[in-house]
């Protein structure tokens, strides 16, 4: 497993929409206004706030982001989702994508 420290930075947010950055030992949820739609390459995901549609592009993603509630963390919600350990940093760059777009939230 690499020990190079991933670039999760959110340039202009946090987890609560201020100055900040992702922090994958913070806990998350799916924000209210994002409404995830099963499909069999992953989900479609829609903001009913910016009307903005968008994908998650495998099964296993979709399972972290529905898991993060019920998780302490974010790097807890991969791990309990079967990601393998040679994924996680993939997973959590994209948890971070998905905190810029709001698609997540801290909570």
């Amino acid at each position: 497993m690499s020990t190079k420290p991933v670039d999760t930075a959110v340039p202009g947010t946090s987890p609560d929409g201020a100055a900040g950055s992702f922090d994958p030992a913070a806990p998350y949820r799916v924000s209210e206004s994002v409404s995830l739609r099963p499909e069999p390459f992953g989900a479609l995901v829609y903001d009913f706030v910016t009307r903005k549609l968008s994908f998650l592009k495998t099964p296993e993603l979709v399972e972290v982001v529905r898991g993060l509630e019920h998780h302490p963390d974010a790097r807890a919600a991969v791990e309990a989702a079967g990601v393998p350990p040679a994924q996680h940093e993939a997973y959590l760059r994209a948890l971070a994508g998905l905190l810029r777009s709001r698609t997540i939230v801290a909570r």
